[in-house]
């Protein structure tokens, strides 16, 4: 060759010497030489008697048993031109002629039919040369006649001029054989106009590989097999170098592979690849390396075309490519070695375009434009036709992951090389997307919704095979997976009940041994919840409140119009509503597309089933060696609570909490009765020994689990848990403490909303215990217990007090003051507009904090009644009663003393606000209590607020509403002359007591002490029940703050021996008094 030859040149001989090399040792069986039967197959290798002698020292055995083709004389093996019968550059030279060096055969070896009278001439079979040119033309579509433009069927033939001219110098028959067919096909496929030589070839392919498969192999050395054997292997040649070197037949080289785009062509078409086509080309991977680079190339770039588009886009051919090539081990080992797999220094947000599976999974109806597509001017749209869109979206979703769960699939069974490559894949999803669980959240730093959505929902199906009923598999999940250097990164989560330090120590100790994959799923799975479905559900509340701002901001604007209508800036003005109008929809229409994905029955359903798997783990991991579900957990829990719980993330916990939140709001049927049992299982062990959770979200969430089980739903008045809270053995003995527990948990939770949250969790416990009250067992249960721990009784019941006394309050304070603010607006027409907004804004403000307490007033109140009818003792401890007094009697007066009117205001049907029945419910309070005589006696020391006639009062209101039977009015007298009563008596023992010496008096209550004691600290003696009831609310010494337990205070006998000899003094003087008055004779 000459030194002058280009580097395209130098390339074609590297290409064509390796088809050559291939041609020495699988040499094509011609007419005229030796043939063998496929070795795929299974035949065996045979050769003729012409092809059978000893090769020369110097020369390499032709270990397939065929004759070495030989060009003029020269082994092929020795110039890679050999194969094309090529004419040199300058067309002046020789031509190459293919031959081979044993004489041509005539004919197949049939007998010359003879003829005879009477019977029908045969038909003579084509001799071997006729059937292999007729063969090849038609396979290749070549003609080597000018004239013949078409064959029989009407297919357009190339005609091949250059190999008929070498026929024609050679003197040989001008017929196609393999001798001449590698000049034929590229000489064809250099000619083709707007046809690509791999159109071409792979149309030529489709057409070899069925007639290869239609014959019959006879006996072993077969010559037509052997023929398109030939035709076979030299058309998947071709169909490489089209691939790999386009310019060698006068194209230009392409940046993208020229394989991809016939990837997603249908395998019938022509222009497709079929799974022959794959198969043989897989089979060229060990001793071609372009092959294999090929297809790799063209892998890699079904991807990045991928990239690009969206579900709006024509994106089914690419998933269905990749769903085709991965049923192709060899194939899936090319996809996982791609540098482009798990490239170095990926991030959350480009994981959905830089990687080979990135595209993929990306593809969701929660892109970009596709949400408007499903849901265009989602502000003039019907329910109905919201629905049906989000029908179609959900449908459209299942099945592009149905097709992404079989691609992972066949990427795992493939090999333990592919399934560590897929899932550290699955891993640098979560490991990249920490950030999604902020609240504050940059796209550009995070991977999309869809994207997650469509991993975690991969991912729990990857579960479901070990996820049985019976929980037969559960125990190979590895406790201590998160110590086996696992692939998820824990380091910067929050910890389930560990700071930071406990936790870095904890995970400091690895533990020796491989992950098993059951474990290595179950713990990316739970992570995906995390990141993905949560993180989403989390985003959606936000954008729901956002759409909301906007909308007033909007209002707001539109207020404003009338300022534009007659100036300039109009125009910028309406570009600025339509933008705003714009935004707006496109966030609606993201947020239908979000609920249609999230409320998905069938995703959901699978969701479930795992969460029921995560309760079980969780549980064992607390009451080890216990045999759950099959057996109730046992409470309390262990006071020593397992290392490898403590330091668990939390959001193992939290994604079952914020799942069944999401579910039992939204679509409580698809929650099974096994899962209901469980799940109640869960929030009562967790409220119920709620130490063992650091965070105060979490333990609230099991409440609202609870309090959304048992809306009314479907037919079933207490909803999907109600029944169950009411007969399950565990909850009657477990719940109603568990709820008084957490109920006194939530007054100090360490938030800073933690003034509000309270009373939201505590409105949420009050409707479960209604939902339970009627059940005599917890009621039974309850009296038995509160006469047991006493103490634990007197803390839920000062706290139910506090919380009553001040929603009273602040309720009743705000219907004054809107009562006042209506009357000013209606009666003062002189009122200027600035003040007359004040006053409406003033007004809005009182109207809707009112509309906010009095729902939580309308719940304490009731709870108030339930609870002082059960533990009327609880409620009249030494350190609750008075206080309990104090505000029954000032809130009675506030509804039916003389300033009541104040409380009347417009439509109170809007605020929920129904006088008569809080005045009722106050009323049951007091009769509640009427046996318990310290009680009456708190009534009667009430010098602020106790007046007999707010209970003659009362007595009318109830008797002309028709609020209280006879009976209860007859009790409710008899009360109210028992207040009277001991009244007078209190009147007259402290008349007789006269003044009482300071020192005597309890300093914070100014009342006689009657138990004095001595603080530690601060020396001061105070009365013991008054610190008992300070220390219910305050666990410090009101005199100097110092911290203080009632264990820690000290009897003052000292001081309470000169208070008994004060009260003995008293008493004697006044009995003397009486004894002298009395000396009337008898």
């Amino acid at each position: 060759m000459a030194d002058s030859m280009s580097d395209a040149d130098k390339i074609r001989n590297k290409r064509l010497a390796k088809l050559g090399s291939q041609t020495t040792s699988t040499a094509p069986p011609t007419a005229q030489g030796t043939l063998e039967a496929d070795t795929a197959s299974g035949a065996a290798v045979n050769s003729s008697a012409s092809s059978s002698s000893t090769p020369k020292a110097d020369e390499v055995p032709n270990t397939s048993g065929r004759q070495p083709v030989t060009v003029s004389g020269i082994e092929a093996s020795d110039n890679p031109f050999s194969q094309l019968g090529l004419k040199q550059a300058n067309g002046n030279g020789p031509r190459i002629k293919i031959t081979s060096s044993t004489p041509r055969a005539n004919t197949l070896g049939a007998e010359t039919p003879s003829s005879g009278k009477g019977k029908s001439t045969p038909i003579t079979p084509d001799t071997l040369d006729v059937w292999e040119d007729k063969t090849l033309s038609g396979i290749f579509r070549l003609s080597l006649d000018p004239k013949v433009g078409k064959d029989a069927h009407g297919h357009s033939l190339y005609y091949v001029g250059g190999v008929r001219g070498d026929l024609e110098d050679n003197h040989e028959s001008i017929k196609l054989s393999t001798a001449v067919l590698d000049q034929a096909v590229i000489e064809a496929a250099s000619n083709l106009g707007k046809t690509t030589p791999l159109d071409y070839l792979l149309a030529c392919w489709k057409r070899v590989s069925r007639l290869f498969k239609s014959l019959k192999p006879i006996k072993v050395g077969d010559l037509k097999q052997g023929v398109v054997r030939e035709a076979r292997r030299l058309c998947m040649s071709y169909c490489i170098w089209a691939i790999t070197m386009p310019d060698m037949f006068g194209r230009e080289p392409s940046p993208s592979s020229q394989l991809t785009s016939h990837l997603l062509i249908d395998q019938e078409d022509d222009r497709g690849v079929c799974h022959e086509f794959l198969t043989e080309m897989i089979l060229r991977f060990p001793e071609d390396e372009s092959a294999e680079a090929a297809m790799s190339t063209a892998m890699e770039d079904l991807s990045r075309e991928l990239a690009s588009r969206s579900m709006n886009d024509d994106y089914k051919p690419y998933v269905l490519a990749l769903r085709t090539l991965v049923r192709y081990p060899a194939l899936v080992n090319l996809i996982v070695q791609s540098p482009w797999f798990l490239p170095p220094e990926i991030t959350a947000f480009t994981i959905e375009t830089d990687t080979i599976l990135g595209p993929f999974f990306r593809i969701s109806p929660l892109q970009g434009d596709v949400t408007t597509n499903y849901f265009s001017s989602p502000k003039t749209r019907d329910k109905g036709y919201i629905a049906n869109s989000q029908n179609a979206l959900r449908l459209s979703l299942r099945a592009h992951q149905a097709d992404l769960l079989d691609i992972t699939n066949h990427i795992i069974r493939t090999s333990k090389d592919a399934r560590e490559k897929m899932l550290s894949w699955f891993a640098i999803c979560m490991n990249t997307n920490h950030k999604r669980r902020a609240y504050q959240i940059d796209p550009k730093t995070v991977s999309t919704d869809g994207f997650m959505i469509n991993v975690t929902v991969c991912l729990d199906q990857l579960c479901e095979p070990f996820m049985d009923a019976t929980f037969s598999k559960i125990d190979r999940i590895d406790v201590e997976y998160l110590r086996r250097k696992p692939r998820i990164d824990i380091k910067d989560e929050t910890k389930l009940n560990a700071d930071q330090n406990t936790s870095d120590e904890y995970y400091s100790h690895h533990i020796e041994g491989e992950p098993n994959f059951i474990s290595e799923v179950f713990f990316l799975t739970l992570a995906a919840h995390h990141y993905g479905t949560e993180a989403t559900n989390q985003q959606l509340s936000q954008l729901e409140k956002d759409l909301k701002h906007m909308e007033k901001r909007l209002a707001l604007l539109e207020a404003d119009r009338p300022k534009y209508t007659s100036t300039a800036q109009l125009v910028l003005f309406e570009n600025a509503v339509k933008k705003y109008n714009e935004h707006i929809e496109k966030g609606i229409s993201y947020k239908l597309a979000v609920q249609g994905v999230l409320l998905d029955e069938l995703m959901q359903a699978r969701s479930m089933q795992l969460m029921r798997y995560v309760i079980i783990w969780l549980l064992r991991l607390v009451g080890p060696g216990q045999n759950i579900p099959k057996s109730v957990i046992r409470l309390p829990l262990a006071d020593e609570q397992p290392d490898v719980w403590k330091c668990l993330p939390e959001y193992f916990l939290d994604i079952v909490v914020g799942n069944f939140k999401f579910i039992m709001r939204n679509m409580p049927q698809v929650i099974t009765a096994t899962q209901s049992d469980e799940l109640v299982m869960l929030c009562i062990t967790f409220l119920q020994s709620s130490e063992y959770i650091k965070n105060p979200g979490i333990k609230s969430g099991l409440v609202t689990i609870l309090y959304h089980g048992i809306w009314p739903v479907y037919g079933r008045s207490k909803g999907i848990l109600g029944d169950l809270l009411n007969s399950l053995p565990f909850a009657t003995e477990h719940l109603l403490h568990a709820l008084i527990k957490f109920y006194i948990e939530v007054e100090n939770t360490g938030t800073h909303t933690q003034f509000y949250d309270k009373f939201n969790v505590r409105y949420e416990i009050f409707q479960i215990i209604k939902c339970i009250w009627s059940n005599t067992i917890y009621r039974e249960r309850l009296a038995q217990e509160s006469k047991v721990n006493i103490d634990f009784f007197v803390r839920f019941v000062n706290l139910l007090l506090n919380d009553v006394t001040f929603v009273l309050d602040e309720s009743l304070s705000a219907f004054v003051k809107i009562h006042d603010l209506q009357q000013e607006l209606r009666l003062d027409s002189t009122m200027d507009s600035a003040q007359r907004t004040e006053k409406e804004e003033a007004l809005t403000d009182a109207q809707n904090k009112a509309k906010s307490y009095m729902q939580l007033t309308n719940e304490t109140v009731a709870m108030l009644k339930l609870f002082t009818e059960a533990l009327a003792d609880s409620f009249t401890m030494p350190e609750i009663v008075q206080r309990l007094a104090d505000m029954l009697d000032y809130n009675l007066d506030a509804m039916i003393g003389p300033k009541s009117s104040h409380l009347k205001v417009e439509n109170p049907q809007e605020y929920s606000f129904n006088p008569r029945v809080l005045l009722a419910e106050i009323v049951d309070v007091y009769l509640n209590l009427r046996g318990k005589e310290n009680f009456i006696i708190a009534v009667a020391r009430d010098g602020r607020s106790y007046k007999p006639t707010n209970f003659e009062n009362t007595t009318i209101v109830l008797r002309n509403k028709g609020l209280k039977s006879s009976e209860e009015l007859a009790a409710w007298t008899a009360l109210g002359e028992k207040f009277k009563k001991a009244k007078e008596i209190d009147a007259q023992a402290e008349e007789d007591l006269g003044e009482v010496p300071d020192e005597f008096l309890d300093p914070l209550m100014y009342t006689l002490m009657e138990d004095p004691v001595i603080l530690p600290t601060s020396k001061t003696s105070v009365d013991r029940s008054t610190i008992r009831s300070h220390l219910l609310s305050d666990p410090n010494d009101p005199f100097n703050r110092a911290p203080l337990k009632i264990e820690d205070v000290i009897p003052d006998t000292a001081l309470k021996a000169r208070i008994e000899a004060f009260k003995s003094e008293k008493k004697g003087k006044r009995l003397a008094e009486a004894n002298l008055m009395d000396t009337t004779p008898g």
